[in-house]
């Protein structure tokens, strides 16, 4: 682990070990909804240097989602971006050394495999 990221991640090595983190950053998470919870779950993984997030949610952020999703804010709104884009961009300016893969689109059967393969 570089300097760097021992530094920002050193709270977390405490409880975590080097191995542990290391771990993290090998790690890969697919959240479904960025919703309230699902914005709250990104937030956090990325924060902590989960290594890979794939972002699938296919709406679009609005006024009445501002009070409660805390990735998005009134630009987001104003200019309806998807969530997924939205989020990815929010993440990639607090955590730039993780990979976010947005995917604009509903969860569905008969795309299961390709989103979450």
């Amino acid at each position: 682990m570089s300097l760097e990221l021992e530094e920002r991640y050193s709270r977390q090595v405490l409880f975590l070990g080097v191995e542990g983190q290391r771990r993290l950053q090998m790690a890969r998470v697919a959240i479904v909804g960025c919703g309230a919870t699902g914005s709250a779950v990104a937030s956090l993984l990325a924060r902590s240097g989960v290594g890979t997030l794939r972002l699938i949610d296919r709406d679009y952020v609005e006024a009445s989602n501002l009070q409660r999703q805390a990735l998005f804010d009134e630009a987001d709104a104003a200019e309806s971006i998807p969530k997924a884009l939205a989020a990815a961009r929010k993440i990639a300016a607090f955590n730039s050394q993780i990979v976010v893969e947005p995917q604009v689109s509903d969860l569905t059967p008969a795309n299961i495999q390709v989103l979450l393969g």
